[in-house]
């Protein structure tokens, strides 16, 4: 048996959730018996996604859902070895033990950090890359708009837009995010959205029209950009995180969707399993080659786990959010 810990959550969050909202459980882990491994974290993800959930169907005084990379610190399991590093679906806990099933052997590329496969070459990545080739159906030269841009899955959909030649504008709500965006990454036009009139400014920056726009936020983002959408426009739905903790703005501009032929489609990172010998030999090349940049906020601690994912709704995180378990 090992000591351990988890994050529960405690009570379902009314609005943003406070740290109120969450527990951390010392547990104790069993060895791993035949047939089973056991696995210590070493990075955990956050991301907006959960916030839905914790409403949903998250169970209460359980372990929280999520993902992470660990280690096989035990295995009475062929398919694993000792020391392998894997990638999880086991959510918020420090050490676990399973059958093998939601895990899979790692082998990250030596000059790659390895934090970047809980982003850019991960599901993060992954959901960047099929959202806006295939459900997005992009083609090169387009006119592209990104909400949210300067985040872990907004910033690469951006990017692979800029590889494939087109005109890029992003929204962010923050100086420095938008400093970087357009200093950094290159993007043609970025807009502030908490200092700049977004639908004003939006469709000064989009003379051309958008002919692909990469949905993360909903509300007024959404509302701004259905004007501007061209005909037989498409807007794949990565997510609305202006709904998440509840309210949110109000959408006017459907009709656009009529005489545009504009196509709006809700889409997850596994709708993608056929893409990933492409994404990850494409994303491999452009990190290698500098061509995506990435930037990542990393919380130091098992236990900052709920912090990282209270500060997704208040811009704590540059990038992807992460949480350092162990080394």
């Amino acid at each position: 048996m090992q000591p351990s810990r988890q994050i529960h959550l405690v009570r379902r969050p009314n609005g943003v959730p406070v740290p109120e909202d969450f527990a951390v459980v010392e547990v104790l882990t069993p060895d791993a018996n035949e047939g089973e491994v056991q696995v210590q974290n070493l990075l955990m993800s956050v991301d907006p996604y959960m916030r839905p959930r914790l409403t949903a169907d998250q169970a209460l005084d359980a372990t929280m859902l999520g993902g992470g990379i660990g280690q096989i610190v035990q295995s009475n399991n062929p398919a694993f070895r000792e020391g392998d590093l894997v990638r999880h679906g086991h959510g918020m806990q420090e050490r676990f033990v399973c059958n093998g099933k939601g895990v899979q052997v790692l082998k990250p590329d030596p000059e790659l950090p390895l934090s970047v496969y809980m982003h850019a070459l991960g599901g993060t990545g992954m959901t960047a890359y099929g959202g806006l080739l295939e459900t997005g159906a992009l083609k090169d030269g387009e006119q592209v708009f990104v909400s949210t841009a300067g985040g872990a899955v907004g910033s690469v959909a951006a990017q692979i837009a800029k590889i494939k030649g087109c005109y890029v504008v992003g929204s962010t709500g923050a100086d420095d995010k938008a400093a970087w965006l357009r200093d950094e990454v290159g993007l043609d036009a970025v807009i502030n959205y908490k200092t700049q009139p977004l639908a004003e400014t939006l469709a000064a920056a989009t003379p051309n029209g958008i002919d692909v726009y990469f949905e993360n936020v909903g509300g007024g983002h959404l509302d701004a950009a259905l004007p501007r959408m061209n005909v037989r426009g498409r807007i794949p739905v990565c997510g609305m995180i202006s709904t998440y903790n509840g309210g949110g703005e109000g959408v006017k501009n459907l009709f656009a969707l009529i005489y545009g032929r504009v196509r709006m489609e809700g889409f997850v990172a596994s709708d993608f399993p056929h893409l990933n010998a492409a994404f990850v030999s494409d994303m491999t090349t452009w990190l290698k080659d500098g061509r995506v940049k990435y930037q990542e906020t990393i919380l130091d601690g098992f236990e900052r786990a709920p912090e990282g994912l209270i500060g997704l709704f208040s811009g704590l995180n540059a990038g992807k959010m992460l949480i350092k378990v162990a080394d």
